[in-house]
């Protein structure tokens, strides 16, 4: 379990460590404005494109041997970041990271699948997995600002080979897992056509925001990319070994967990953004206040996943546990909504952050469990690569649409209320802050959706026993 953690946190703190990081590496690098989004999009186009090619390597390979691969490859790959002379180097390293975390993810998840079979043992594991897939995000933060701070922006990337390292020794001696499947083959058109549309759409979805919605490099890549996806769909249905194969996602309880998950981080991850920028700009928080600020949602996350729903699923419906958290989430967007410029963390930011974090902790734990159960050993790769695109899909498209809420509320607002220009500066914070609280309440209603869908779809309690990783 430590060694999947380990790995599992790496990958996901690499989503948002840079962010605060970005700053500096744009001074020292030379970056322009325009380019700076790449050390961004190169990881999520990387790892959202290849995420379902990875699951089914892992399938085809081993998921032991690929989690290997991933790990050393990641790690290599973070090294070549640090170390960049000029931009050109680093988004190709921040590419890299994203393809060896794509293969990385789903073995991790998939040999967490097979490994904990019993009930407790699963729920467990799979609230520690929860804790870090929804905290992680919030913890890169953190952790980026102290480097940031406190050493230089290239400890962002350079603090994930040793983590990676204790992973590879821990894989070396725990692990364990069958050797991969005997004469299986890789869906060669299936790979181009579901990978190509995958990575269509994270462009699409990263160009909307610095473009706009209709400009034609945005609408073009999001065309192509549903049509790659449709086209993926149909051949997947007439495939003799395919990339995914439809009767994982045809499942209503499971099709209803990934729903829950894409709505979810649809919902959640335009939080981060928002909160930064209200903390740094509105309130000046530095660095690493600003970091420090988002601990209380990575603690309410580990004690709603570890604390209490793994402690509750084994004897609790799934989607009581998922509907409770999406609507405790969706009540700390609430009280998001009602901040102001002259607002003070302790008595109006802080209440918000744990109850999102308890929300997020109770709703991410039983969507990786059950998402995940039942699956055939020689499906748990991609199944589990299914989970992660969903997730990584999700937070692509919620943080560029609430900021296109946020944006455009922001501008109607400062257009109607600026009527003095030596009040400029008050007046755009105070638009900024209407912008976020607009796009708090969006976030709050596509939460309260995921409520809904959960309550309907995932109807079945926890299987007692999760199946074992027999030969495929």
């Amino acid at each position: 379990m430590a060694v999947i953690a380990l790995a599992q946190l790496m990958v996901i703190l690499d989503g948002t460590i840079v962010n605060i990081a970005l700053p500096s590496a744009q001074r020292a690098l030379g970056m322009s404005d325009a380019d700076r989004q790449w050390v961004i999009t190169a990881y999520t186009l990387a790892f959202g494109g290849l995420l379902l090619l990875g699951g089914r390597i892992a399938d085809l390979v081993g998921r032991k041997r690929t989690f290997v691969i991933g790990l050393a490859g990641f790690a290599a790959a973070s090294a070549l970041g640090g170390a960049a002379a000029g931009p050109g180097m680093l988004f190709a390293a921040r590419a890299l990271q994203g393809a060896f975390a794509a293969v990385l993810a789903p073995s991790a998840l998939s040999l967490l699948t097979t490994t904990f079979t019993d009930p407790k043992e699963r729920a467990r594991a799979f609230g520690v997995y929860g804790a870090l897939a929804g905290g992680g995000s919030a913890v890169g933060l953190i952790v980026g600002g102290l480097l940031t701070e406190y050493l230089n922006w290239r400890w962002s990337l350079y603090v994930n080979v040793p983590i990676a390292l204790a992973a590879l020794l821990g894989a070396a001696a725990f692990l364990r897992d069958r050797s991969g499947r005997r004469g299986g083959h890789l869906d060669v058109p299936g790979a181009l056509l579901g990978c190509g549309g995958l990575v269509a759409l994270v462009y699409g979805f990263s160009e909307a925001e610095p473009r706009g919605w209709t400009s034609p490099s945005v609408l073009t890549p999001l065309m192509a990319g549903v049509i790659l996806l449709a086209a993926f769909v149909w051949w997947q249905s007439r495939a003799a070994s395919p990339l995914l194969p439809l009767r994982i996602v045809k499942d209503r309880v499971r099709a209803g967990s990934l729903a829950t998950m894409g709505l979810a981080t649809i919902g959640m991850f335009g939080v981060f953004l928002f909160l930064t920028y209200y903390l740094q700009v509105v309130l000046g928080y530095p660095p690493v206040r600003t970091g420090l600020a988002f601990v209380p949602i990575s603690a309410g996350i580990v004690i709603g996943a570890t604390q209490i729903a793994a402690r509750l699923l084994p004897r609790t419906a799934p989607r009581t546990l998922m509907s409770s958290g999406m609507v405790l989430a969706a009540v700390g967007m609430v009280l998001l909504s009602s901040l102001t410029v002259h607002a003070q963390y302790v008595p109006h930011v802080l209440p918000a952050l744990l109850l999102l974090g308890l929300g997020m902790g109770l709703t991410f734990m039983p969507v990786y469990a059950t998402a995940t159960v039942g699956v055939p050993a020689q499906d748990a790769g991609v199944a589990s690569a299914v989970l992660n695109t969903v997730q990584q899909m999700g937070a692509s498209l919620g943080t560029v649409l609430l900021n296109t809420i946020a944006t455009g509320a922001t501008s109607r607002y400062v257009h109607s209320h600026l009527h003095d220009p030596a009040h400029g500066g008050a007046t755009l914070n105070e638009g900024m802050v209407h912008g976020f609280s607009v796009a708090y309440w969006c976030s709050a209603g596509v939460l309260l959706l995921a409520a809904l869908v959960a309550g309907l779809t995932v109807r079945h309690k926890t299987p007692k026993h999760a199946g074992n990783d027999a030969p495929a």
